[in-house]
C-alpha cells in the first residue's frame, strides 16, 4: 500500500533554496512511487513534477507581503482539518505550526545575528511563526549540524527531537566530465585561459558576501577573475565577470576552476556539494554549514573575520592551479570512484533522503 504524505512550501517552481529542495523531494518521492500531496502559495504548471503530485494552491494575493506567510499557516492548518488522515503527515519546507516533519533550513535568529539586523516588528512575527513550526511538530530535520545547534539555542527545543539530515542533490546531473568537454564547456562561456577562474552563485548578493570578494578581486594582482552567476550585480565591478541566470550551473561548474562560498550566513549551502561532485573544489569561509561534508582538498577553508583570510585560501587555491593539481577528478579516469566523490562525508544522493524521509513519515503513521 503506498504511503500517504503531504509536502507544504512556498512554491513549486525553478528557484533556489526550499523551492530547489522542494522540487528535490518530489522527483525523489516520485521515483519511490509515492504522489504526495503538494501545499503551496503557487505552482509553475508546466513542469512535469506538477504531474507527480495533487496540488493545492492557497491564494495569499491582497495581503500586504509581510502578513501573507502567517495567512497561508492559517490555511494550511484549515486544509489539513480539512483531509484528516487522506494527506498523511505533512513535510513542512515553510514555517507552519501545522507540521509533523519540520524542515530547518535556518533559523531567523541566527540570521539577523549573522547579518547584523535590528529587531523589527515583522522579525517578531517570523520568529513566533518559526517558534511554532519546531514546537509543534512532532520531528525537526535540520540541514546541518549548524541549524541543530542553532534551533536548540535560540528555541530550547530538547535534541532528541531533531534529526540531523543534510540536503539531497542529483548526482546524476552533478557529476564530473573529461578534459576535452571541460575544455568546450570554458570556451562556450569565454572564461580566460590564463587566469584562475573563481565562481560565486548566488541571488542574494549581500548574505553570500559579493561586496568582500568584489573588494578583493577588484584590487588584487593574482592572475584571478570573479564570475557571478544569478542575480546581476547592481553595476560593472573591476575582475567581475557576469554571467547571468544559468539553468545549466553544472556546466559553470565544470568550467570554472573553483566555486567560492563567502556567505555571512550559509546554514548549508547546496552549491558548494554540486561543484564539488563537479569536480571543482570550494573555497568555504568560516561558518558555512556545509563544511561539516566536504573534506580536503575539496574544501579550502578560511577564516573571513582575518584580514588577509580570504587572500590566503585565494593563493591556496592559485598554487594548486598553476601546479595543475586543483581538479577533484577527471573524467577521463579508468575509475568509478573518484576523489569528487570521496570529498563527500555523506551521501548526497536523493534517493538516501527520500528513504531517511519515508522512514520518518511511516513511524508518524504508525
Amino acid at each position: 500500500m503506498a504511503i500517504e504524505l503531504a509536502i507544504s512550501n512556498h512554491a513549486l517552481r525553478h528557484s533556489g533554496g526550499f523551492e530547489r529542495y522542494a522540487m528535490t523531494l518530489v522527483r525523489g518521492f516520485h521515483e519511490a512511487g509515492i504522489r504526495p500531496t503538494f501545499i503551496a502559495k503557487s505552482f509553475d504548471m508546466s513542469l512535469p513534477e506538477y504531474g507527480w503530485i495533487n496540488p493545492i494552491r492557497l491564494r495569499v494575493t491582497g495581503l500586504p507581503g509581510k502578513l501573507r506567510d502567517l495567512f497561508f499557516d492559517w490555511r494550511i492548518g484549515h486544509v489539513k482539518r480539512r483531509l484528516g488522515e487522506r494527506m498523511g503527515p505533512l513535510i513542512a519546507c515553510n514555517q507552519t505550526r501545522w507540521a509533523d516533519v519540520a524542515v530547518c533550513g535556518g533559523t531567523h535568529p541566527g540570521y539577523l545575528a549573522a547579518m547584523r539586523k535590528p529587531l523589527r516588528m515583522s522579525d517578531r512575527w517570523k520568529i513566533k511563526l518559526e517558534r511554532a513550526h519546531f514546537e509543534s511538530s512532532r520531528i525537526i530535520v535540520a540541514h546541518s549540524a549548524l541549524m541543530r545547534d542553532e534551533i536548540i539555542q535560540h528555541y530550547g527545543i530538547a535534541p532528541t527531537k531533531i534529526r540531523l539530515l543534510y540536503p539531497p542533490t542529483d548526482t546524476v546531473r552533478f557529476s564530473t566530465v573529461d578534459d576535452a568537454k571541460r575544455a568546450q564547456l570554458r570556451a562556450d562561456l569565454g572564461l580566460p585561459s590564463d587566469r584562475a577562474v573563481f565562481l560565486l552563485a548566488s541571488t542574494g548578493h549581500k548574505r553570500k558576501g559579493l561586496d568582500v570578494l568584489a573588494e578583493f578581486f577588484g584590487r588584487t594582482s593574482l592572475p584571478v577573475t570573479l564570475v557571478v552567476a544569478g542575480r546581476p550585480p547592481k553595476a560593472a565591478l573591476p575582475n567581475v565577470r557576469y554571467l547571468g541566470y544559468r539553468t545549466d550551473i553544472e556546466n559553470v561548474y565544470r568550467a570554472v576552476d573553483f566555486t567560492v562560498m563567502a556567505s555571512a550566513y550559509e546554514p548549508f549551502g547546496l552549491v558548494a556539494v554540486e561543484s564539488v561532485l563537479c569536480g571543482t573544489p570550494v573555497l568555504l569561509a568560516q561558518g558555512v554549514g556545509c563544511a561539516e561534508v566536504i573534506a580536503a582538498p575539496a574544501g579550502i577553508a578560511y577564516d573571513s573575520k582575518l584580514h588577509d583570510g580570504l587572500e590566503r585560501a585565494v593563493t591556496e587555491a592559485l598554487a594548486r592551479w598553476q601546479a595543475g593539481t586543483h581538479r577533484l577528478s577527471s573524467a577521463n579516469t579508468a575509475t568509478t570512484t573518484d576523489s569528487a566523490t570521496d570529498a563527500m562525508r555523506y551521501d548526497p544522493r536523493v534517493s538516501t533522503h527520500i528513504q531517511a524521509l519515508t522512514a520518518m513519515v511511516e513511524a508518524l503513521a504508525h
